[in-house]
């Protein structure tokens, strides 16, 4: 909790252009106060969060990690409130390819992010992996819940909007399909940096992105909450890291209908 609040104390005192000395001033306190809550030493008094979070433009619950913001439509709960899963149950072939370069021998801990409905969360639980999983949507969560218990294994779902979450213990690999376009491109540093050093040594990332190409698509169903990403981008974030495998690759979902991604599989020396 402390690791979280000093976080989002940072992040959203620096994203209103303020000093730790301005929003002290304000809050009439001294700017040590302030570098003591952002540094894990101490914790604003009940009393002073009202105040803090209308200076740092927050509610109180998402200044404490609690509020979920809706990033993107409602859409992905229409979808997946139906019977059926919209995404199939079978796990996507980025799955195997991890299990390839990472098996699973000791219970490595795996967080995805973006799980959808759960075919990829259930299917890392099933070979052994200790599984974390995080979704905006409720009928996602409640279907990877769902998933899960069908086939007898547990996965660590959760509701968390990956702009505003941020690691606090490590994972062996972290992985994320389809989800990484929905981080705003002002943030996009600060979160993969987040998971690069939230990854314990010789751990796994396993990600693509969707990229700016002149003859794919940009219609996305949700093209207003979704930011392409450039080719070659997400490699730049990596050039410390083993680089396992890196791609390029069109997709077309109908005739006319084309994106093109970046895959990247890299490893922390």
């Amino acid at each position: 909790m402390k690791n979280l609040i000093a976080g989002n104390i940072t992040r959203y005192r620096k994203a209103n252009g303020l000093t730790q000395e301005e929003l002290g001033n304000q809050l009439g306190i001294t700017f040590q106060a302030v570098s003591k809550w952002e540094t894990e030493q101490a914790m604003p008094d009940i009393t002073i969060l009202p105040q803090l979070a209308r200076l740092l433009s927050v509610s109180i619950d998402k200044l404490l990690g609690y509020d979920a913001p809706q990033t993107y439509p409602v859409d992905f709960d229409v979808l997946y409130r139906k019977d059926e899963y919209y995404g199939g149950v079978i796990p996507a072939p980025e799955c195997l390819k991890v299990f390839s370069l990472l098996p699973s021998t000791s219970h490595l801990k795996l967080l995805e992010i973006g799980c959808g409905e759960g075919k990829n969360a259930v299917f890392f639980a099933r070979c052994g992996y200790d599984v974390s999983a995080l979704d905006l949507s409720d009928a996602g969560i409640e279907k990877t819940k769902r998933l899960a218990d069908n086939a007898g294994v547990h996965v660590n779902v959760f509701k968390a909007d990956l702009n505003d979450f941020r690691l606090d213990c490590k994972y062996d690999i972290i992985f994320a399909r389809n989800a990484l376009h929905f981080i705003k491109p002002e943030l996009r540093c600060e979160i993969i940096e987040n998971y690069r050093q939230h990854t314990n040594i010789g751990g796994l990332h396993a990600f693509n992105v969707f990229i700016e190409k002149p003859f794919t698509s940009d219609d996305f169903g949700f093209a207003a909450y979704s930011y392409l990403w450039r080719s070659g981008m997400l490699l730049a974030y990596y050039h410390d890291w083993l680089i396992e495998d890196f791609s390029e690759y069109i997709i077309e979902k109908s005739p006319g209908h084309q994106h093109a991604l970046n895959q990247i599989y890299t490893r922390k020396k």
